[in-house]
This record gives C-alpha cells, sequence and structure tokens, in this order.
C-alpha cells in the first residue's frame, strides 16, 4: 500500500478548495482527476480508498465519491486506448477543479462545452491529444415555446418539467429563460429527439420543443432580486429559511431528505456555515447567493440574500 501511494503521489496535483474532498496518508488528490499513463491503478486504488473514507466521515456525499471513481476510470481508458470519453454536466466547482487537475497532466487533454461562454453546468471531454484535434460535439441547444404571458414560468417550472419526462438532472445543462417566450435549453445531444416528442406542457401552458444550433442562443445574466435580512447567526438553516421564507423546522426536514445544497453539494447538517458568494439552492424553491454580510452593533449579521428569478 506504502509503494501505491508513493506512485500515485507522482501523478496527482494539488487544487484548492477541493483538496479536503480526497486524501490519503502521503497523498492528496481531488475530483475527477485524470492521470497520467502508466500510473493510473494505483491512483485510483488510492483515490477510490479516500474517498470511501471521505465519505464515511460525512467530509463527502457519497454520490460523488462513486462519480469520482468512475472518472478516473474514465481518465485510464481514455489513456490507454487513446480514445475521447465524456462526463454529464458538471457544477461549476467540479469543473474548476478538474479543469485545474487536468492542465497538469502531459498526455491527457480536455475540454469543458456547456454551449455558450458563459454556461455554469458544463460536460468535460476527456482523451488523449492524438484522438482529440477538435471540440466534440456533445452538448445540443433545444428551444421550449409557449404562451406564457398570462402563465410566468420560472427555471425550476422548466427543469421540472424536463425531468418529469424521465430524464436526470446530470443529462441537462443552463436553462435560459425568455419570459414570455418560453425558454431555451441546453442538453445531452442524444435526449433531443426524446425531449420533442414527449415535453408537452410546462406549469399550466402547452409548449413545443425544437433544437436550435447553439449559435442562435440568446443568453444574458441571469434575473434576480435582492433583500437583505438581520440573523443572530450565519448558520444555513438562519439564512436559507429567511431566504425562501420557509420555518427553519421545515428547512430542517428539507435538508434530512437530501433537498438543500450549498455550493452545489449535499448539507448534511443545519449548522454549516455560510460565507459571501455561497450558493444555497431547495429542490422545488430555487436558489440564491449570499451577498455582503455586515456585522451589526448588537452583534447579530445584517445580509444581503440575492434570489435568482
Amino acid at each position: 500500500m506504502a509503494a501505491a501511494a508513493a506512485a500515485a503521489a507522482t501523478t496527482l496535483t494539488l487544487a484548492s478548495p477541493l483538496r479536503r474532498l480526497l486524501r490519503a496518508p502521503g497523498v492528496v488528490c481531488e475530483p475527477y482527476y485524470f492521470i497520467a499513463r502508466g500510473r493510473c491503478s494505483a491512483a485510483i486504488a488510492v483515490a477510490a480508498a479516500a474517498a470511501r473514507d471521505s465519505a464515511a466521515k460525512g467530509s463527502l456525499d457519497r454520490n460523488a465519491a462513486e462519480e469520482v471513481r468512475n472518472i478516473l476510470d474514465m481518465a485510464e481508458r481514455a489513456s490507454k486506448r487513446r480514445d475521447v470519453f465524456h462526463t454529464n454536466f458538471l457544477t461549476p466547482p467540479i469543473i474548476q477543479e478538474a479543469m485545474f487537475a487536468i492542465e497538469k497532466l502531459a498526455d491527457i487533454k480536455a475540454v469543458a462545452q456547456g454551449g455558450y461562454p458563459q454556461a455554469e453546468r458544463c460536460r468535460i471531454s476527456v482523451g488523449h491529444p492524438d484522438s482529440m484535434t477538435s471540440n466534440p460535439d456533445v452538448v445540443a441547444a433545444l428551444s421550449i415555446s409557449g404562451n406564457f404571458r398570462l402563465e410566468p414560468c420560472s427555471h425550476g417550472d422548466f427543469l421540472g418539467a424536463i425531468l418529469g419526462t424521465g430524464i436526470t438532472r446530470e443529462k441537462v445543462g443552463d436553462i435560459l429563460l425568455q419570459g414570455e417566450r418560453g425558454a431555451q435549453v441546453l442538453v445531452d445531444p442524444e435526449l433531443v429527439d426524446y425531449l420533442i416528442s414527449t415535453l408537452e406542457k410546462v406549469g399550466k401552458v402547452g409548449v413545443s420543443c425544437t433544437q436550435i444550433p447553439l449559435l442562435a442562443l440568446e443568453y444574458e445574466p441571469p434575473r434576480t432580486k435582492s433583500f437583505k435580512t438581520v440573523e443572530s447567526s450565519l448558520r444555513v438553516d438562519a439564512l436559507a429559511s429567511a431566504g425562501f421564507k420557509i420555518s427553519r423546522t421545515k428547512l430542517a426536514s428539507l435538508i434530512s431528505a437530501g433537498d438543500v445544497r450549498v455550493n452545489w453539494a449535499p448539507v448534511l447538517k443545519n449548522g454549516v456555515t455560510l460565507k459571501s458568494g455561497d450558493v444555497v439552492s431547495v429542490s422545488g424553491m430555487g436558489r440564491l447567493k449570499i451577498g455582503e454580510i455586515v456585522t451589526t452593533r448588537k452583534g447579530k449579521y445584517a445580509v444581503e440574500l440575492i434570489q435568482y428569478l
């Protein structure tokens, strides 16, 4: 085991915020590493063991730990076969850390694509440089059209309608709202025909679904509204209950059910402390961002909450 760890250590690269997610004695690794050819097996064994250990201690979501192992396996296959493989749509923290790690490796090339330059959710394509001479076609765009003038729908409404067809979240990228006209959605190309034939309603509005070129996407900064709350702590249960206007008891039950996430990672405890820049999402309720935090004279916290519409 010591020899394997020493061998793996030569192929793993440090990255900042998520470096604590996968940890073993003498080696530090992170989500979605793509390992240099000839070292993969030892590195995967160490990373998988570290992921299981972190998951057992509650510092890493078990699903995320399993996905780490899958991506490591994907990297090994890409290197050995001189082939190209693709992830599902990933969240921003994972994309950032994965791309940072991949930049350090000599014989693995990676490209992150979300359909447009400001995309939040992206897919990473990874392969041997000789096999990936151009950007793979891994993202498709759909236009969901309907008369939303009297029945406006939110990001959550569109996402809920798509997931209601049986598609899983990781197959769906960003959703670009278009007001009364509907929305444009980025998806896995393999699901285009299925959604066109299956998606009939968003909320109470009948819709039609058509494929459009990526160049036809209309994107701009997301619509938000800001408000302030004064709380005695910066715990997630305090700020999220204020932001989503629900009781702490209700929020605690949502946390227990796994329906609350901070920076796209599931929250495991009510007492998680938030800071400026953190993004909190609640299934079925949307998401909000923590803005400026100011300590009042009475020792409380005046917090700006930015809600995504």
